[in-house]
């Protein structure tokens, strides 16, 4: 006797990742033909980055694409993990991205580079303002894993190119070019701190933890609660995707009988309250027939 609430909606995942990725594509291509005309190294380590977002897009749409596809009966809870997997390619690409662009800050200290810094700052203008139309179509999508990890690439760029811009005026003001490979690391810490989290939350829907923003016992004294239970255990809480939170239980009642009222109120309860829509709840009665199972089904053995 189980319940299930099954709702699921990937509709929208799809098309600000496409138009993500074709902008980003796009404007990599002019920043790297910027960067070599320039003989500015961080417009050409920008355009790579940007290359990198653009696979990192891709790779979101696949999973998005993936994620649509209804449950069959190989994959019983369908295919909304592949953005988990996506989010967690994402955040790795990114953490070595920002050991990348350490190290060549680093070397870009030792040893500094003339940059024609006037087309820099054009360039890096060109692309604060490719970067701020992408981050907009993704912010207006769901927020799933996936486009958090696809916006994080993008919001990294909207850093680089603000920096790109900064250091492209200080250079063509001041001619103090140390000031690109120390604002490219300050970037990297910012990119470091979203990536961790992303790979954090990834990692919670993989190993299915109790979803940080709900606690397990207060879910179960909540469900215990309702007149007509007894107790609760077997309960467990996770994400089935980057959407959906799961829930299932062995619920003790007073009377079977009484159940299917019960039950609407444990589901109400836990949707209202908690925003849990996959329900899976089991009753049992107070009192069970503690008679052993062989002896009931095939009589005394001889």
């Amino acid at each position: 006797m189980h319940e299930h609430a099954h709702h699921h909606s990937h509709g929208n995942h799809l098309k600000p990742l496409v138009w993500g990725l074709i902008i980003t594509l796009a404007f990599a291509v002019v920043e790297a033909i910027g960067g070599w005309v320039s003989g500015s190294l961080a417009l050409l380590g920008d355009a790579g980055h940007m290359i990198t977002d653009s696979f990192s897009l891709a790779l979101g749409a696949v999973a998005a694409m993936l994620a649509r596809k209804p449950a069959s009966r190989e994959m019983s809870f369908g295919w909304g993990r592949a953005e988990v997997l996506a989010a967690i390619v994402n955040a790795v690409l990114m953490l070595l991205i920002v050991v990348g662009i350490t190290i060549a800050a680093f070397d870009r200290l030792r040893a500094p580079q003339p940059v024609q810094g006037g087309m820099v700052m054009l360039i890096a203008s060109i692309g604060l303002l490719v970067n701020i139309a992408v981050a907009w179509v993704l912010h207006r999508g769901e927020q799933t894993l996936n486009i958090r990890g696809a916006l994080l690439h993008v919001i990294g760029d909207l850093l680089g190119s603000v920096a790109a811009l900064v250091a492209g005026a200080v250079i063509y003001f001041t001619g103090w070019t140390p000031i690109d490979p120390l604002l490219s690391v300050l970037i990297c810490v910012l990119i470091l701190f979203s990536s961790l989290k992303l790979l954090r939350d990834a990692v919670d829907v993989l190993m299915e933890r109790v979803p940080r923003e709900l606690s397990l016992p207060l879910v179960g004294e909540t469900m215990a609660a309702v007149e007509g239970v007894r107790s609760v255990h077997d309960l467990h809480i996770w994400r089935l995707d980057s959407s959906m939170i799961s829930l299932s239980a062995h619920i003790v009642v007073d009377d079977l009988a009484s159940w299917p009222k019960v039950l609407a109120i444990l589901r109400e309860t836990l949707i209202e309250r908690f925003a849990i829509s996959h329900i899976t709840l089991q009753p049992e009665p107070l009192h069970v027939d503690k008679t052993p199972i062989i002896d009931r089904v095939s009589g005394p053995q001889p």
